[in-house]
C-alpha cells in the first residue's frame, strides 16, 4: 500500500547543517521508496507569521528551494511546490477555522508560551500576539488535510499541531461527512535516528543561538571557517580525548560510514590534536557537499529555472487539491444554484481513483493504481522506459479490456498487446474493474 507523506519547511532563513542532517537528507531519501507517495513543500504563508522583512522571505524561498533540489529532490518523482501556489489551501484553512474551537487554539503551546511570557513582564496577555500566531495549528491542518496525507514527519514539539489537525479533520467529517469521511485522519511520524546536530557551542544547531554552519551558502571557505570555531577542550595533541563528549565526533559521525566514524574516534582516544581532527572533518563534510553546492550555485543563478519547477509542481499539486475543494464546498453547501423543479439533484462528487507512477530504486519505471480512499490495488511490472509506462496507463485509462485479462488460479495477470503489466489477488479484480471503470 502506497503511503502518503507530507513536510514543509517554513521559508524564513538559510539552511544549515543541521537542516539537513535532520530534514532534507531523510526526506529525499524517503522520497525514493517505491511505497511513498511524497508531498514536499515551501511553507511560505506560515514565514508571514515569524517574519516581516519580505526580502529575506523572498531570499529564503529561493534558498530553500534550491537546497532540496541540489540535494537529490526529483521534482518529476514528488510533488514539490510552494504554498502560496495553491490558493485551495487557505480556503481549505478558512472553511476550518469555521469549526476549530477557540479553546482548541487557547491551548497551543506557541500561543500559551507567548501569553506566558507577556504576562511575565506584565503587560496585556495578548500584547503583541497577532491571529496568525493564534491560529497557526489551522492553516497547518489545511496544509495536511488538503492532500489527505497519511504521514507527517515532525519534531516532538509538533506533535500537539498533528493531533489538532486529527480534532479538526473528525469535526469537520461529523459534521459535513455524511457518513463518509471527507478527510484521512493523519498520523505523526517521529523518527528518533534522525540525527539532532550540536553547533559551534554544543547547544543544539539553531539560528536562534547563531551557532550554525553553512550547508552551501559562503563555499568552501565558510565551512572550513564554521568548523575552525567548533568548540573543544583544552587537551593538547598527544594527549586522549574523550571522543564520546566531543561535538566533532557527533558532526563527523552524522556523515561517515560505520568504519570511517570507528577510526576517527580511535585517533581521537589515541591523542590526535583538535586541529587535525577539525582538518578530517572538514574533508569529509566538504567531500560530500561540493557536489550539491555546485548543483546549488548553478540554480542560484538560474532562478527562472526554479520558478518553472515550482510551477510546474503547483499545477500536479492542484490537480489533487481542486477535486477535494470541489467536493468540500458541495458538503458545505457552497454550491450552485439549484437545478430546476424535475431536475435531478447532481450527486456529490466521490474521490477519484488514479494512477501514481514512480521511479523505483533501480531507475526503473512503475506505476501503482490506488483506488478513491488511496488504498493501493495493483503495482505495475518495470518499465526500462517512461514513455511506455505513460503509454500503458493511457491504455488502460480507456477501460479494461476483457482480453488482457488472465487469470491463473488465484492471481490475475493484466497482459496489454501481450506484454505483463502487472499481476494481483484474483478477488481484487471487481475493484481494480471499478477503479479503472471510474477514471
Amino acid at each position: 500500500m502506497t503511503i502518503r507523506v507530507l513536510t514543509g519547511i517554513t521559508t524564513t532563513g538559510t539552511p544549515h547543517l543541521g537542516n539537513y542532517v535532520g530534514a532534507i537528507r531523510p526526506s529525499v531519501q524517503a522520497s525514493r521508496k517505491p511505497d511513498v507517495d511524497a508531498f514536499y513543500f515551501l511553507a511560505d504563508y506560515h514565514a508571514l507569521i515569524k517574519c516581516e522583512d519580505p526580502d529575506r522571505v523572498a531570499r529564503s524561498r529561493l534558498e530553500i528551494a534550491a537546497t532540496w533540489l541540489a540535494a537529490g529532490l526529483d521534482p518529476e518523482v514528488v510533488m514539490f511546490y510552494r504554498q502560496s501556489d495553491i490558493p485551495e489551501i487557505p480556503e481549505l484553512c478558512w472553511m476550518l477555522t469555521c469549526v476549530t474551537a477557540k479553546g482548541l487554539m487557547n491551548r497551543a503551546h506557541a500561543y500559551k508560551a507567548a501569553v506566558d511570557q507577556n504576562i511575565e513582564k506584565q503587560v496585556d496577555p495578548d500584547d503583541g500576539i497577532t491571529m496568525g500566531l493564534f491560529s497557526y495549528p489551522v492553516l497547518m491542518a489545511a496544509d495536511i488535510l488538503m492532500f489527505n496525507a497519511n504521514l507527517v514527519p515532525v519534531g516532538r514539539d509538533q506533535i500537539q499541531h498533528l493531533e489538532m489537525a486529527r480534532d479538526i479533520a473528525q469535526r469537520f467529517n461529523h459534521l459535513y461527512g455524511d457518513g463518509e469521511d471527507l478527510f484521512v485522519l493523519p498520523e505523526v511520524l517521529i523518527d528518533d535516528d534522525v540525527a539532532t546536530l550540536p553547533g559551534l557551542d554544543g547547544r543544539k544547531m539553531s539560528k536562534s543561538y547563531d551557532n550554525t554552519i553553512p550547508l552551501f551558502q559562503g563555499g568552501t571557505r565558510a565551512l572550513r571557517s564554521a568548523i575552525s570555531r567548533i568548540v573543544t577542550d583544552s587537551r593538547k595533541p598527544g594527549e586522549p580525548k574523550d571522543a564520546e563528549a566531543s561535538h566533532l565526533m557527533t558532526l563527523y559521525r552524522a556523515f561517515a560510514d560505520p568504519k570511517q566514524s570507528a577510526e576517527f574516534k580511535a585517533s581521537l582516544e589515541q591523542g590526535m590534536g583538535w586541529g587535525d581532527a577539525k582538518d578530517q572533518l572538514f574533508a569529509l563534510l566538504d567531500g560530500q557537499l561540493a557536489p550539491m553546492r555546485e548543483r546549488y550555485e548553478e540554480l542560484m543563478a538560474a532562478p527562472d529555472r526554479i520558478e518553472e519547477i515550482l510551477q510546474a509542481g503547483a499545477a500536479k499539486a492542484r490537480r489533487h487539491a481542486a477535486p477535494l475543494m470541489e467536493r468540500l464546498r458541495e458538503a458545505v453547501g457552497l454550491r450552485g444554484v439549484a437545478p430546476a423543479a424535475g431536475t435531478p439533484a447532481k450527486k456529490s462528487r466521490k474521490s477519484a481513483s488514479r494512477f501514481v507512477s514512480f521511479r523505483d530504486d533501480n531507475g526503473e519505471f512503475r506505476f501503482r493504481l490506488l483506488d478513491a480512499r488511496g488504498h493501493d490495488l495493483f503495482l505495475s511490472e518495470p518499465f526500462a522506459d517512461p514513455r511506455a509506462t505513460g503509454g500503458v496507463i493511457r491504455q488502460l485509462q480507456q477501460g479494461l479490456q476483457q482480453e488482457w485479462i488472465v487469470r491463473d488460479g488465484d492471481t490475475v495477470s493484466l497482459k496489454v498487446d501481450g506484454v505483463l503489466i502487472c499481476r494481483f489477488p484474483e478477488d481484487r479484480l471487481e475493484a481494480v474493474q471499478s477503479a479503472v471503470t471510474a477514471l
